[in-house]
């Protein structure tokens, strides 16, 4: 618990205090915001905004970590450090997008396929790690099972096999990251809107976590009548750590990146947030109930899908003004900061939900 509250004080002190200087230092360095001409004139002014501030937070993230342990005199945990390593490969992927779009000051960046294969990577090598390194109870960070709250009875090795079977959970693990990686890169477009949803979000591991770690097998306090509904997760505490810092960065980091923003998380930071949400998922084995904790980014990223089909088959017709989804209430007249803050409300729902539903499990067995 120590560990947890200071990491996410720590974390959310650096962002908030040290996020004008990064700013300041991006200015100086040209790393401004690349905007088109041809997107509303409310975004065509923030041309030149400082980008790449995802490396402040994915910054503080890991430092907050480190010191929370220190403090709290407790080793890291393999899971843990799955994670950070999760949101640090994403991000260096995003920053890669992003400075090539203020090197060549265009909107093109790093190629599609390249992210795409970029993700593959980093997911890959998270999936092997997560089922071959061991903690002190001899458990695996993930599984190779499917979970909704915990691990449900369709497991990829039993179903088809050790070699086939870890191959295909590899497979799902690519899925997910690529997925949601993607869907909170398209939510983030107005100022705020990535970065307070994703407090939600990712500050649903914390509670998720802290209660995995109370009703662990493994725990020595667990209710011995309880012992038959536990939980099997590796080191779900510094799970909870984890989500704490990231988390508590974001708030300092939302303090300069609210509108108008005086930095953009860009690439960096949404690609990151994506892979820490979806690595938190995996290993916490609540990987289904995703859907619903990231319901925001879900429905964002439904829009644009059905934007695009509709499109294409009607041969240049839409259902929507815009896509993603908060540039159509753009496009109506909604002023940028009522659509962040409804957006939030909603993220805010559908959180609540998931978060219900994890604990109404454990009440219903």
């Amino acid at each position: 618990m120590i560990a947890l509250l200071v990491g996410a004080g720590v974390s959310m002190v650096f962002t908030l205090l040290l996020t004008p200087l990064f700013a300041r230092a991006f200015r100086s360095l040209n790393l401004g915001q690349f905007v088109r001409a041809d997107t509303p004139t409310a975004h065509v002014m923030k041309r030149g905004t400082p980008s790449m501030g995802g490396i402040v937070f994915i910054a503080a993230s890991i430092i907050g970590y480190f010191v929370g342990h220190l403090v709290a005199r407790d080793s890291v945990s393999g899971a843990g450090l799955l994670v950070l390593a999760m949101m640090g490969g994403l991000g260096f992927i995003g920053f890669l997008d992003d400075f090539l779009k203020v090197k060549r000051q265009n909107s093109l960046g790093l190629a599609g396929w390249y992210k795409i294969l970029g993700t593959v990577i980093v997911a890959i090598v998270f999936a092997v790690i997560a089922l071959t390194y061991r903690d002190a109870n001899n458990r695996t960070p993930a599984s190779t099972a499917i979970s909704f709250v915990r691990d449900l009875d369709f497991n990829f090795v039993k179903v088809f096999g050790l070699t086939a079977g870890v191959i295909l959970f590899v497979v799902w693990v690519v899925l997910i990251t690529t997925s949601v990686s993607n869907a909170v890169n398209l939510t983030d477009g107005l100022d705020g809107l990535a970065a307070g949803s994703s407090i939600f979000a990712i500050g649903s591991y914390v509670i998720i976590g802290f209660w995995q770690s109370n009703q662990s097998c493994f725990s020595p306090t667990i209710d011995q009548d309880n012992l038959f509904k536990c939980y099997l997760v590796s080191r779900p505490l510094d799970l909870a750590v984890v989500a704490a810092c990231i988390a508590g960065a974001l708030v300092g980091f939302l303090w300069w990146n609210t509108s108008p923003a005086q930095i953009m998380m860009g690439d960096t930071g949404s690609f990151a947030l994506g892979g820490a949400l979806a690595g938190l998922a995996i290993l916490s084995r609540t990987e289904l109930l995703l859907v619903l904790i990231g319901g925001l980014f879900l429905v964002v990223t439904g829009q644009v899908i059905i934007q695009r089909i509709y499109f294409k088959l009607t041969k240049g017709k839409r259902i929507w003004r815009a896509s993603p989804l908060h540039h159509h209430f753009e496009m109506k007249g909604w002023a940028e900061i009522t659509i962040v803050v409804r957006f939030w409300v909603i993220s805010g729902l559908f959180v609540a939900l998931g978060v219900g539903i994890f604990y109404l499990e454990w009440v219903s067995r």
